[in-house]
């Protein structure tokens, strides 16, 4: 492999359909060479992996080393894992279901820790790994009851992460991703979180965040403050997903009403014009019960291409990237996250789901450039 890039810029497989390993491997064989040759002719090219509990339990010796002697001749490398989904994620109604197992249950401990055992297998030297994870489970689901089991499971994680990195010399970073309506939704609801949880130091070296602006900007973050919020919190930030959201000014949901479908859960926020935030956990709720005023913004948690600024009937929250982006560190790496393909209108998606890939990497390296 040639010299690993200073900026680490990529996508999240999570797009492609596929829960085996076998499934996983064919569309990382289909796409992922196609899209380096494109945006990572020269250098070795980051695959932002996401791998089912399914697939990760297939992955035995063998395949693992098929696939690394494939990440080989690709000139490809893994620094991060979409451990987030643990089981089916395409092509069924997913909804809630996607944060179950949550941080409560021991299956999603050990889900996670087989993530790490693999990724620290497939880290180059000197390149930290993550794999982002459930911010903790979905709001309705628990209370602060579930906190201390919660917090067993964590630190039984972060325990092992610790000796991965002691046996083989790869760091690996759990990346909890708040998201509208979960547990740990805003910048200030996870600094209070890392705050209470007071782990000793050599766990939580290990816990970091992965901050997705499109589910930041549905929250109505300033992109100016999360991150100095989250440096003086003393909170690693192991990635970044770049994605955007939908966003109405005048709060009419009435050109929402065709983007919704039943796969996937579409968290709406409405702001009032004096800054009063209503949330909705999905939108059939936003459409059934949002009385709209004058003045009202909407944004909906539906992941549209970064390059749009807007659809036919909507804006996008694509000036949060604009603003956000500039003050991400240059060695946080940065990953495209547009898993809707499979549910986006025609209109936004703009040629096949690697010519969109493509062009999204492409507008990203260019913001980057600017």
């Amino acid at each position: 492999m040639s010299e690993i890039p200073g900026r680490l810029v990529t996508y999240c497989t999570n797009v492609h359909p596929g829960e085996s390993w076998e499934e996983t491997f064919d569309s990382l064989r289909a796409h992922v060479p196609v899209v380096k040759r494109a945006v990572s002719p020269g250098e070795p090219f980051p695959i932002g992996l996401r791998l089912s509990d399914r697939a990760a339990r297939e992955l035995n010796p063998e395949k693992n080393r098929a696939f690394r002697d494939w990440l080989d001749q690709e000139d490809c490398f893994v620094p991060t894992v979409n451990g987030f989904p643990f089981a089916s994620f395409h092509r069924e109604a997913v909804k809630e279901k996607v944060y179950l197992p949550d941080w409560r249950s021991p299956e999603r401990a050990d889900y996670t820790v087989r993530l790490a055992g693999l990724l620290a297998g497939w880290l180059p030297p000197g390149v930290t790994g993550s794999i982002s994870s459930v911010p903790l489970a979905f709001k309705s689901f628990i209370d602060r009851s579930d906190l201390p089991e919660i917090r067993r499971q964590l630190e039984s994680v972060l325990t092992r992460l610790g000796r991965i990195r002691e046996e083989t010399g790869r760091s690996v970073l759990l990346a909890l991703e708040p998201e509208p309506g979960c547990w740990l939704e805003t910048t200030e609801e996870v600094c209070r979180f890392f705050a209470e949880l007071s782990f000793p130091e050599p766990l939580m070296r290990h816990l970091g965040l992965c901050y997705d602006c499109c589910h930041q900007a549905v929250e109505f973050e300033d992109p100016a403050h999360p991150l100095q919020s989250l440096i003086s919190a003393g909170i690693p930030l192991a990635k970044v997903q770049v994605s955007s959201a939908l966003q109405l000014p005048g709060g009419e949901l009435g050109p929402l009403m065709a983007l919704d479908e039943p796969c996937y859960l579409h968290q709406v926020v409405a702001r009032r014009r004096d800054g009063a935030l209503l949330r909705y956990s999905d939108l059939p709720q936003a459409l059934a019960l949002h009385e709209p005023r004058p003045g009202d913004e909407l944004r909906c948690h539906f992941h549209v291409p970064i390059f749009q600024e807007r659809t036919r009937t909507t804006g996008t929250t694509r000036e949060f990237l604009d603003q956000f982006l500039p003050k991400v560190p240059p060695t946080v790496l940065l990953e495209v996250e547009t898993y809707t393909w499979e549910v986006l209108p025609e209109e936004l998606r703009c040629g096949s789901v690697t010519d969109s890939i493509i062009r999204e990497i492409r507008w990203l390296k260019e913001r980057l450039h600017a």
